[in-house]
């Protein structure tokens, strides 16, 4: 026990002469916090699916040395043949705890974490001599920042402002502000051309949308998914009733009874409870086959990701209204972003 214990005290040791050597800027994460780190950053632990998602597509995976333990669960089974190397990394922890004796040993000089990770985890990181650098994809004022179901005033320039500042921040952190950028220009380009093809379906004409995930759970108002249908040209039917992501009874559903389903990639067992089983045959999404399956790339969490909006918003529109879409290809659409961001071909389904 001794000898684990002065283990541990040396290498706690060694990383805060390492980090207070080359400490020379500052940042500020999305927490509002003043955070000292070094002015080449090289060495990273990511602890939050969505900052890993996105150091992937700004080509700084070479970066990561630790990775969350579930990122195979969080960002879906196809990703591993996205980023084969996020296979031989060390997993250390999850989006509420962290294996500090790991942590240490990596000598990572940064670690992203959620907005609402428990601040004892913070304080205990940082009390290792390695910054912490706080994701949250929103802009939204202090008192909601660490929450992970907000109140957000204005949602749509919470999450627009939010997610490029997000990626902005950790391509500042990693030295990839470049690329940082170019992200933010691709993704907000390809939205105001979705707008542009559906800025005159009047609100009462907008097709009502419901998006189905396990035992009856679905998102409200405050999530980024009520977002991506708005900008689909979409009302989403449990925005004025639900807020965040909880679940609902079937009744509440039968009473919506929503045009079009959508279930997201990683719940495909869902597609098949509803066409199966018998209550959910008079909603009109299943009278008339319109519950949809969504590709991987439209990653409609609570939280946007650059290819959900870039992708999964005009993948949407175009199933709410395939004749305005009509000379849109998303395979085409889809292999394009792939290639740019993950230096790889697109091989899923639309």
């Amino acid at each position: 026990m001794t000898s684990i214990f002065h283990r541990f005290s040396v290498l706690i040791l060694s990383g805060l002469l390492a980090f207070s050597a080359n400490a020379s800027r500052q940042v500020t994460d999305q927490l509002g916090r003043q955070v000292t780190l070094p002015d080449e950053v090289n060495r990273v632990v990511v602890l939050q699916h969505q900052t890993l998602n996105l150091l992937v597509q700004l080509d700084a995976t070479g970066k990561m040395v630790g990775i969350l333990s579930n990122w195979k669960q969080q960002l879906g089974d196809g990703y591993a043949r996205l980023v084969p190397q996020l296979n031989t990394l060390p997993t250390l922890g999850d989006l509420t705890h962290v294996d500090l004796e790991k942590l240490v040993a990596l000598r990572p000089e940064v670690v992203f974490v959620t907005n609402y990770a428990p601040q004892e985890m913070i304080d205990q990181i940082q009390h290792l001599g390695i910054a912490v650098i706080a994701i949250s994809l929103r802009s939204d004022s202090g008192s909601q920042q660490a929450l992970l179901n907000p109140q957000l005033q204005n949602e749509e320039q919470a999450y627009n402002d939010g997610l490029a500042q997000g990626i902005r921040l950790i391509g500042e952190v990693v030295n990839h502000q470049k690329q940082a950028e170019t992200l933010i220009a691709a993704t907000f380009t390809q939205r105001q051309q979705v707008a542009a093809r559906l800025k005159d379906i009047p609100e009462k004409e907008r097709i009502r949308v419901y998006m189905a995930n396990p035992d009856l759970t679905t998102y409200g108002s405050g999530k980024y998914t009520g977002l991506m249908m708005a900008h689909a040209g979409a009302v989403n039917v449990a925005a004025a009733t639900v807020k965040g992501y909880k679940q609902v009874s079937m009744e509440q559903v039968l009473a919506w009874n929503p045009q079009v389903i959508f279930v997201q990639d990683r719940y495909p067992q869902v597609i098949n409870e509803i066409n199966q089983q018998p209550e959910w045959q008079t909603v009109d999404a299943v009278k008339n086959h319109r519950v949809y399956l969504m590709p991987e790339y439209a990653k409609a969490w609570g939280y946007p990701m650059p290819e959900a909006m870039a992708l999964g918003e005009l993948w949407m529109a175009k199933k709410l209204y395939p004749a305005r879409f009509a000379d849109i290809d998303m395979q085409q659409q889809a292999e394009s972003w792939y290639q740019r961001f993950y230096r790889t071909d697109y091989r899923g389904t639309n």
